[in-house]
C-alpha cells in the first residue's frame, strides 16, 4: 500500500468559481488569473483554465493541459504557463505550449510565478518582455497583435515541440491530474 496522500487546502478558482486543490503553481495561476481579469482587461469567458493539449510522442499518445489559453477577438492570444519555480527555467515549455494548443499557433506565450513573467512571441521564440506589465492587456493584443498573420507548424516541427513539451510537462510535480477531455 502505497504512502497516505499529504493533506491540501483548497481555493476558488478566479475564472471558473470552481474549488481546487491548492498545490504545485496554484496560488501562483490564482495570482495570474486575478491579474489578467483586474488589470489586463481580459474576460472570464475569454480564459480557458486548464486547456487540453493531446500530443502524440513517438507514437505514443500524451495528454495534458495548458494553464490558460486566453482569448481575444475571437481567437487564442495568450498561452500562458504558471510555475513554482523561476520562470525562466520553464520557458522552453510555455514556447512549446503556445505552439500545441491551437492550430494556428498561439501568438503569444506567458510563463509566470504570479509575482514576474517572461513573454514571447511563439512562432520565433524571440523574448518580448519581461515582468508582469510587459504581458499585454487586452485592448494592447487587440492593437498590437490581432493582424498578424497566422502560424502554422509544419508535421515535423509539430513532431518536435510536443517531444519538447513532454519531456518538460513530465517534470511537473505535484499537479492533479490533467482534467479530462469533454465530449463534443
Amino acid at each position: 500500500m502505497g504512502a497516505p496522500l499529504k493533506p491540501f487546502t483548497t481555493l476558488v478558482d478566479a475564472v471558473t468559481g470552481r474549488v481546487v486543490p491548492n498545490v504545485g503553481p496554484e496560488e501562483n495561476r490564482q495570482r495570474v488569473e486575478r491579474f489578467l481579469l483586474e488589470r489586463k482587461g481580459y474576460l472570464r469567458g475569454e480564459i480557458a483554465v486548464d486547456h487540453p493539449i493531446a500530443v502524440t510522442v513517438r507514437g505514443v499518445p500524451y495528454r495534458s493541459h495548458l494553464h490558460l489559453l486566453v482569448h481575444a477577438a475571437d481567437r487564442p492570444a495568450l498561452a500562458v504557463c504558471c510555475v513554482a519555480g523561476s520562470p525562466v527555467s520553464w520557458e522552453r515549455l510555455a514556447l512549446a505550449a503556445a505552439r500545441l494548443a491551437a492550430d494556428p499557433i498561439v501568438p503569444l506565450a506567458v510563463v509566470s510565478d504570479g509575482r514576474t513573467a517572461l513573454v514571447l512571441e511563439a512562432a520565433s521564440g524571440k523574448r518580448l518582455g519581461e515582468g508582469l506589465e510587459a504581458v499585454p492587456s487586452r485592448q494592447d493584443w487587440l492593437s498590437r497583435f490581432a493582424d498578424a498573420a497566422p502560424v502554422r507548424l509544419a508535421p515535423e516541427r509539430r513532431e518536435r515541440e510536443a517531444l519538447i513539451f513532454r519531456s518538460y510537462d513530465s517534470d511537473r510535480v505535484n499537479l492533479p491530474p490533467a482534467p479530462p477531455e469533454r465530449e463534443g
